[in-house]
């Protein structure tokens, strides 16, 4: 009887397994943010403190928000100022996005050196519990070069490629890296580091080959992205129509496109943007929640131009009110932060599970 019975719950267990992986959606990326500390956990509120960004050269402002309960951000969130170090932390992030029906999340990647990496085999561990995946973003502090891109990858492959949670694609066991800003260095300069040739020591013909997506930003990034070597694109940015690619209008045409050229595409929806804390000159693409309207929109745009991946910004990045993690409402001496309003603080992790049961 005691054997039945270690069965029947090992049965259980798997099929609970199965039924929790089931219901995420594997073609939906979450942007996800293992930068912030706190003083208990790290020693220092990294990013809770953060200054007001200069907008020029010639911008002398010298602002600084401590932390504290004081942070920069426009919302503030509900858990209070955590650590992306923090274990306890990391799992209600992950228990969160999968009960989003989220597949994936891609961590921002600062490098080994950085304060942020001590989280990254807790993500992985936490994302395994949940049957989530996690991929990487790679930003500029690192993408100083397409090698040094390269190293960035290898490092990562190394290091974190034989972790159940390293995500693959299903299809083609194929890890993915975004990499944010790519515009910024010339076509050609990628295409010698990534492009496809018969040498044997490329980065293509290694163990380490991976989908490398870039950020499409202009109209006439379509060339770009034909001389690059990359292996798809995304658009990232939440703030409808601050570009080109963050224009859902364009999104059948980029679409069509990529089809053509055998790419990835990867639109970003979001829902909304604030970033006013911290770059006070940026009002103008301030982006209103609209009680949950602009994420809906946006979400249909998507399945309108029919793409076939979908990029989430992002589950965290609380300095530009992209976020669809908890808010809660909050007031610091006359500041009052941005809050939901009238909708639940997890409004948008429920309305992310509503439109990825559509997005199929």
């Amino acid at each position: 009887m005691k054997n039945k019975v270690t069965v029947l719950i090992t049965c259980f267990l798997c099929l609970t397994t199965v039924i929790s992986a089931q219901s995420l959606n594997n073609h939906a990326f979450c942007f996800y943010y293992n930068w912030f500390g706190s003083n208990e956990v790290d020693g220092d509120n990294y990013h809770w403190a953060h200054p007001v960004m200069p907008e020029n050269d010639k911008d002398t402002c010298t602002l600084y928000f401590p932390g504290d309960g004081n942070i920069g951000a426009d919302f503030y969130p509900a858990s209070g100022e955590y650590s992306s170090s923090d274990s306890v932390t990391i799992e209600r992030h992950m228990k969160e996005m999968a009960s989003a029906g989220i597949g994936i999340i891609a961590v921002t990647w600062l490098g080994e050196n950085d304060y942020s990496y001590k989280s990254v085999p807790i993500i992985l561990d936490m994302a395994n519990r949940y049957q989530l995946k996690v991929c990487f973003q790679i930003e500029p502090i690192v993408r100083k070069s397409p090698t040094t891109t390269k190293q960035a990858i290898e490092f990562i492959i190394k290091n974190f490629g034989s972790h159940p949670a390293f995500y693959r694609e299903e299809a083609t066991k194929r890890p993915l890296f975004f990499i944010y800003d790519s515009y910024v260095i010339p076509a050609n300069e990628w295409f010698d580091v990534f492009g496809k040739n018969d040498k044997t020591s490329s980065f293509r013909n290694s163990e380490f080959d991976s989908d490398i997506i870039g950020l499409w930003c202009w109209k006439e990034d379509s060339s770009f992205f034909l001389n690059s070597g990359f292996d798809g694109f995304y658009t990232y940015f939440a703030s409808r129509g601050f570009t080109y690619g963050a224009n859902p209008a364009n999104w059948t045409k980029m679409q069509h496109f990529a089809d053509r050229h055998q790419l990835k595409f990867i639109p970003s929806v979001g829902p909304g943007y604030r970033d006013n804390r911290i770059r006070p000159w940026n009002i103008k693409n301030t982006k209103s929640r609209d009680d949950g309207n602009y994420y809906d929109d946006f979400f249909q745009s998507a399945i309108d131009a029919k793409v076939k991946w979908i990029g989430i910004t992002s589950y965290n990045e609380w300095h530009e009110g992209t976020q669809i993690e908890p808010a809660k409402p909050m007031s610091y001496g006359a500041y009052n932060y941005q809050d939901y309003g009238n909708l639940p603080i997890d409004y948008y992790l429920k309305r992310t599970s509503y439109w990825l049961e559509k997005f199929n």
